[in-house]
């Protein structure tokens, strides 16, 4: 098998709706047929496509399947466009025949290509703000001060990395639960593993 396969994500398209399988394989194909430089894997638990960063996607859901470009605004074109349908450039997708010819789909990738070679980043990314650090919570603070090789880790993490781990422990609700996601926040920490550590390659 080809290092550019995931087996992650035949095991997706496996579990999809039946009718769902044929879209998902449609789409994998004609994506990966663009270029053979192009990557697949799994992005927040959806197969995705790479190739010098973020190209493309897909997901599978009850009743509709999605497919969608992460530069959507700069690779399809307005009369395409139906993001307003469903979220992804091509709208709620119920069967292969949704879908544009596979040689228009394949040129939108291609497009998306040459913008990722070029550096252009994605209208939504541009325009964020960057955010500011969220300060270290004292249990937090503490726990990683108990924990030596945790306390290296967190060093060396990104301010991005630090802020999913503050985010994710600040938001429990009950006291309780804050505890449990601390000490799985220590241990994972501990383990070199960022905090979304199972959705990335």
């Amino acid at each position: 098998m080809s290092p550019r396969i995931d087996p992650r994500v035949d095991a997706y398209i496996a579990k999809a709706k039946p009718f769902a399988q044929p879209i998902l394989k449609h789409l994998r194909a004609t994506v990966l047929a663009a270029s053979p430089k192009i990557v697949e894997s799994i992005k927040w638990g959806s197969p995705s496509f790479e190739y010098k960063g973020m190209l493309c996607g897909f997901a599978a859901f009850k009743e509709h399947a999605t497919f969608g470009f992460w530069k959507h605004a700069l690779v399809i074109p307005k009369s395409a466009d139906k993001w307003t349908e469903a979220w992804g450039s091509l709208g709620r997708l119920t069967s292969v025949a949704d879908l544009p010819p596979k040689a228009v789909l394949i040129a939108w990738t291609r497009k998306a290509m040459k913008l990722n070679e070029a550096g252009v980043k994605a209208p939504h990314m541009a325009d964020r703000k960057k955010r500011k650090p969220l300060p270290v919570p004292a249990d937090l603070k503490s726990a990683l001060a108990r924990d030596a090789k945790a306390g290296a880790v967190w060093k060396s993490f990104s301010p991005s990395a630090q802020r999913d781990y503050v985010e994710w422990i600040t938001e429990a609700k009950a006291a309780a639960t804050r505890e449990k996601r601390l000490l799985t926040a220590i241990e994972w920490i501990g383990e070199g593993k960022r905090r979304n550590w199972k959705y990335e390659r």
